[in-house]
């Protein structure tokens, strides 16, 4: 019973703030923060279990049997899952505290509450499945969730618009996702975890023949033509390029939830299925270099657009992206345990980075532009120290929890062989540009002249503590979540890979290698925050300067390198000008004239009809006679 209840227990304040919200209005916290907070509680009990050896597979019920396929619902709790259930449900805990005061006296109050209640249950589904299809139901069931909290406030064009482009992008993804479901099925017979694992060696060798229907031939290996439509699905989920667009639009829902689920939980999604599927991916080289070669193309593409961002939450935004490509390049050169545990630690300080920017927010009357912020570190201590720790944290600076993760993926990339070395050193140019672009922010933000509008500036102070509780305590994490162990415990679930010894085995990150990578990584880290204390503080309009020398490279990074524009011009225009033109030729020209003509033709008949109906008792007497002529004449004439 206590299993079921992690996740059960969000899903029931979902319910009842759905149904009675309009009645519970402003006390709706009262139902929803109990709740996720009790499931965190359960979840640090089940967790403790699974960390001492303990695997637990709960079949909940069968949803269709029809002989060899079997839909069942059902839990399944190992380490890997474990750690992902302090995860969501720590940070989801935190998230609805400061929810309480940063959505005070908004419209949809309660509306909120459930919608983040509905994503908490519908992730801990995700990560608790036993079988692809339980897993890509709840990854659908997130995606929902982030369309309706991206649209929270539809009044605003600016968010339904971000909303409609997060649930197209990942639907592009997800399609991939679903056919590679299909060819596990079609391949295994089967969709749970255990039996698609059991025989995975067996399919190693075997091929199929893409081109059969057109008779010719292209032999491709099914587990790679499978692993790459599954990681399209994360492609898209976990905002890799070329699906990344979707991500920094998503700013325009409210701050908490951009910390919740596009920052610590949902948006990881696509690295936990790979790392779940790691016996699978093992198998396909190919697919490993695919994974590999797009998490480092995304981790230093985030980087360079981060740098020269004027939305503090777009900043963050794209760090974001670029740590999820640090994520999924360590998975694809086989570093599983070191991507987890970037992953872990990402999300405390990322979420921390995320609600110290809304506490900024509040305290700037929504004021979210860089260049009208400044000189708050007096006025907001609290907020300014959190997330001066967040920022370390993300640049990697010795003994922060970020400085460890970030330095297990580096050495074990550099010790997986000549790609792992050649992405470990763009790997260490975007620890560089992440400390840059991270303190660019804080110096910016809290240090230097005030900039911030002169009828607030006087009435800026820090946040209730329901707003600066959770900050404190994720700055804790930010630094403690470092030392729990992490990789250690991480290691038995990935034990039997083949790529082991990439994943961050014991003793390899005492190489000679590996010390060296770790000490060009601090120094990375250093030079970048040097870097951007020399410009922000002791040269204020040196970056002005810069930016106008290298103009071309500014305008390209600040306009996010034109991706947007290209698809808007490739697929958006293209698509709308084709709808048009079918709608013209198509459904007016030929299906609206169809349906008019016979409207028209009933019309004109109807007319016909209506001469014989003309209410004249000489028009009656005259058709009488003639139909009597008529007759007689055919008498007469037969």
């Amino acid at each position: 019973m206590p299993y079921v209840l992690i996740p059960l227990l969000p899903f029931t304040s979902f319910l009842i703030l759905g149904l009675a919200g309009h009645w519970i209005k402003e006390k709706a916290h009262l139902v929803a923060v109990p709740a996720v907070v009790l499931s965190c509680l359960l979840s640090i009990t089940v967790s403790l279990d699974a960390i001492d050896g303990h695997n637990i597979t709960i079949p909940l019920y069968s949803w269709l049997i029809a002989g060899s396929l079997d839909i069942h619902i059902g839990l399944s709790i190992d380490r890997l899952t474990a750690v992902m259930l302090l995860l969501v449900t720590v940070v989801s805990s935190l998230v609805h505290v400061y929810t309480i005061g940063y959505m005070h006296g908004e419209p949809g109050y309660a509306r909120f509450f459930s919608y983040i209640a509905l994503f908490t249950f519908s992730m801990l589904m995700l990560v608790l499945a036993d079988n692809l299809l339980q897993l890509f139901i709840f990854w659908e069931a997130v995606g929902l969730c982030s369309y309706l909290l991206i649209g929270h406030w539809y009044e605003r064009p600016s968010a339904c618009a971000a909303a409609t482009k997060a649930f197209l992008v990942n639907r592009i993804g997800d399609f991939g996702f679903l056919l590679g479901m299909l060819l596990t099925w079609a391949t295994f017979g089967s969709l749970n975890y255990d039996d698609i694992f059991t025989r995975a060696y067996e399919m190693a060798g075997q091929t199929i023949n893409l081109l059969a229907p057109l008779g010719g031939r292209w032999d491709v290996s099914i587990l790679t033509l499978l692993c790459l439509l599954l990681f399209t699905g994360a492609i898209g989920k976990s905002a890799q390029i070329p699906l990344h667009v979707w991500l920094p639009d998503a700013m325009e829902g409210p701050t908490p939830i951009s910390a919740l689920i596009h920052a610590a939980t949902m948006v990881t999604a696509g690295v936990f299925m790979v790392a779940r599927l790691a016996p699978i991916y093992n198998l396909s080289p190919f697919a490993m270099d695919v994974v590999a070669i797009v998490g480092a193309v995304t981790m230093v593409l985030g980087a360079t657009i981060a740098l020269t961002q004027t939305d503090i939450k777009r900043v963050v935004a794209y760090s974001t992206v670029s740590q999820l490509g640090y994520m999924m390049m360590a998975c694809g050169l086989g570093a599983y345990v070191s991507g987890m545990y970037h992953l872990l630690t990402h999300g405390a300080f990322k979420a921390l980075l995320f609600l110290g920017c809304g506490s900024v927010i509040i305290a700037l009357h929504h004021e979210q532009d860089l260049r009208k912020m400044g000189g708050l570190k007096d006025k907001l201590p609290i907020t300014y120290w959190t997330f001066v720790v967040g920022s370390l944290a993300l640049a990697g600076f010795p003994l922060t929890a970020g400085f460890f993760s970030k330095d297990e993926i580096l050495v074990a990339a550099w010790s997986s062989g000549l790609l792992g070395q050649v992405l470990a050193l763009a790997g260490l140019i975007t620890a560089f540009l992440t400390a840059f672009y991270s303190f660019r922010l804080v110096f910016v933000m809290f240090w230097g002249p005030s900039r911030v509008d002169p009828h607030h500036a006087p009435h800026v102070h820090e946040p209730s503590v329901v707003i600066t509780g959770p900050l404190v305590i994720l700055a804790v994490l930010s630094i403690l979540t470092g030392y729990l162990g992490i990789p250690s415990l991480l290691e038995p679930v990935f034990a039997s890979s083949s790529l082991a010894a990439s994943a961050g085995a014991p003793g390899e990150s005492h190489s000679t290698a590996g010390i060296g990578i770790m000490v060009g990584a601090t120094v990375a880290g250093l030079a970048g925050i040097a870097s951007a204390y020399y410009l922000y503080v002791l040269n204020p309009p040196l970056p002005s300067h810069l930016a106008q020398q290298w103009n071309r490279l500014y305008q390209g990074s600040l306009n996010k390198w034109y991706v947007d524009e290209a698809y808007n011009r490739l697929f958006v225009h293209t698509t709308l000008s084709a709808a048009s033109s079918l709608w013209q030729r198509i459904d007016v020209g030929m299906i609206d004239r169809a349906v008019n003509g016979v409207g028209r033709a009933v019309a004109r008949g109807g007319k016909l009809l209506r001469l014989l109906q003309s209410g004249e008792t000489q028009h009656y007497a005259l058709a009488m006679a003639t139909g009597l002529v008529v007759m007689v004449t055919i008498v007469l004439l037969l």
